[in-house]
């Protein structure tokens, strides 16, 4: 796999869900804090979208999409004083992939879900993502339109199969628009997710990624990027925000957690597999990373 799928799989997306609004009249819908991203998709008319923070309010317009990553409230209003409805009580009675009706509807009509994750290193994506993903209409591709639509009709009218094709619809739909994001902001940021649109640190990434195990040195991984021991050094450090060999480390050892965590593997057997002859150095590098010893972690998530 490549390393956004990689991630995207230790991450485990094991819930969502998504509904139309239809919104009329001066209104306020208010979002407590919570995990996970939440999604938008505007299809006409147009609203305000405020966070907790006191961040200047967005004007979402028809054909705008917006990623909220969990940990921070936010509000959805199309007039900024009206009476706050609080949408965790409003949305949960309105089926998954129906249309809820605010004041008589005709002033917005748009989608929103929601991603869960059950993986433990949530933080390592929504770390990367500013408060507001916001993607504007002319970036909407038509390929992020159709997943919304499609994942719609399997919600609404469900047939044989429609939960599993759901999953993959509301997948496709996050990947969509991180592919979209990076796309737009890859020239000026820094993290693991904007470097892999760049050519050479995205094979380093992936070659890490895809052998974890292996004996990588910089020298053998400035080999991948086509480049001297030093340059690749500063180069990668710049692009993704921590050294080369940090990275690495940190990636093993997230790949070490999901084994302890999920397969049952016993930790002589996960050692090698992330690049470590010993236990012991094993274990020292992934007390350091993830903060406990691997058996403590084993036994902490057993069961």
């Amino acid at each position: 796999m490549d390393p956004l799928s990689d991630i995207l799989s230790l991450l485990r997306p094991n819930s969502y869900g998504f509904r139309g609004l239809d919104a009329g009249g001066d209104w306020v819908l208010v979002f407590a804090p919570d995990d996970g991203i939440k999604s938008y998709a505007i299809e006409t008319g147009s609203c305000w979208l405020a966070m907790d923070d006191d961040a200047k309010p967005m004007l979402l317009a028809a054909g705008d999409f917006v990623l909220i990553p969990g940990g921070k409230g936010y509000r959805l209003y199309s007039k900024a004083d009206a009476p706050p409805i609080d949408a965790f009580r409003f949305f949960p009675a309105i089926p998954a992939g129906e249309t809820a009706v605010l004041n008589g509807g005709g002033g917005l009509s748009g989608v929103g879900g929601y991603f869960g994750f059950e993986g433990m290193h949530a933080e390592l994506l929504l770390g990367m993502l500013p408060p507001v993903v916001h993607i504007r209409a002319e970036a909407n591709k038509a390929a992020l339109r159709w997943s919304i639509e499609r994942l719609m009709r399997e919600l609404r009218e469900p047939q044989p199969g429609s939960a599993l094709i759901a999953e993959h619809f509301a997948q496709a739909l996050l990947i969509e628009a991180l592919r979209l994001h990076l796309a737009e902001h890859s020239h000026n940021s820094t993290g693991w997710l904007f470097a892999l649109a760049d050519k050479q640190m995205g094979a380093v990434i992936a070659a890490m990624h895809a052998e974890p195990g292996r004996k990588w040195t910089l020298e053998t991984l400035a080999r991948v990027a086509g480049m001297s021991r030093s340059s690749f050094a500063v180069r990668f450090k710049d692009t993704v925000g921590e050294p080369a060999m940090d990275y690495l480390t940190r990636w093993r050892m997230m790949v070490a957690a999901d084994r302890l965590a999920n397969s049952g593997m016993p930790i002589a057997v996960v050692a090698p597999i992330v690049g470590y002859e010993s236990e012991s150095a094993f274990g020292a590098a992934f007390k350091r990373v993830m903060g406990y010893s691997p058996r403590q972690f084993a036994r902490a998530t057993a069961g």
